[in-house]
């Protein structure tokens, strides 16, 4: 199953599988047999970063499925407490080694904070360079960055990032950010893909949903999907992450893609803080 998830080439040259598995807010004592789980079921990329506190859980996850690391596209993101570049350094050593990993598919600034580090996300993203240069990273992304943010970082450095990761989903499309990413090479991922939860009670999407006898889940995922961005909905029911994995054998035609784009709130379906202020 697992073969049938499509990939995104990256700017890179690398590729990334366009479905993923999320480990954010689950406990690290639940986090291994997630990951196994999901693993078993057919997903090969798992998102964690060093704030979430699993990452040690994640790569406990991952041999325990007896899987090859190659087979397994593993992404983390640098915690905010450590942007000044030596800390940095040592974060970035210190999730290879929770991990048990030689290297990182993906790793990701998890937040600009424009206002700590006297706004100084540069000289943290050259230190992203250097991961990417040694081979440690295969590749180097941000998460949270707002258009501006990525116009200081082509100004002002070498290595455009792979993916931005940012919130989207219906009652948010970021399509500001979305549009900046396609326009200049920048992959967008889609974190809070279901706006924790509160798009699946929406009118529109439980009768898409009722329509094509499919979740609303599944319907908001695929949504995700056509729009061409990378998605890694979290869960640990096994039967919800069973669901999240079974979006490929349907498509939304252009109307009903158009209906749920068109649920799209602006700031005021944002769930997340916003990266301008969050410090």
């Amino acid at each position: 199953m697992a073969n049938t998830i499509p990939t995104v080439t990256l700017n890179d040259g690398n590729t990334i599988p366009q479905l993923g598995f999320g480990v954010f807010q689950i406990s690290p004592a639940d986090t291994t047999e997630a990951v196994r789980r999901a693993l078993d079921i057919g997903y090969r990329h798992i998102d964690t970063a060093q704030g979430y506190g699993n990452e040690a859980e994640v790569g406990q996850g991952v041999r325990a499925a007896g899987l090859a690391r190659e087979e397994v596209y593993l992404t983390s993101k640098l915690n905010n407490n450590a942007h000044r570049p030596a800390d940095a350094r040592a974060a970035f050593q210190a999730s290879l080694d929770a991990l048990r990993t030689d290297y990182l598919d993906l790793f990701l600034i998890h937040w600009p904070l424009p206002t700590r580090y006297d706004g100084d996300f540069v000289s943290t993203w050259k230190v992203l360079e250097e991961f990417k240069a040694d081979g440690r990273a295969r590749s180097i992304g941000v998460s949270n960055f707002q258009v501006p943010h990525l116009e200081r970082l082509a100004a002002e450095t070498e290595v455009v990032p792979a993916v931005n990761q940012i919130e989207a989903h219906p009652y948010l499309s970021n399509d500001e950010v979305r549009a900046y990413g396609a326009k200049n090479g920048i992959v967008t991922e889609a974190w809070s893909p279901i706006a924790q939860g509160a798009v699946l009670d929406d009118p529109t999407i439980t009768d898409i949903a009722a329509q094509l006898g499919r979740t609303p889940a599944q319907v908001v995922l695929r949504w995700h999907i056509q729009r061409g961005d990378v998605v890694f909905p979290k869960s640990v029911t096994p039967t919800r992450m069973a669901e999240n994995f079974q979006i490929f054998d349907f498509a939304l035609d252009e109307a009903t893609m158009e209906r749920i784009t068109r649920l799209d709130r602006g700031e005021d379906g944002r769930t997340g803080p916003h990266p301008d202020t969050f410090g």
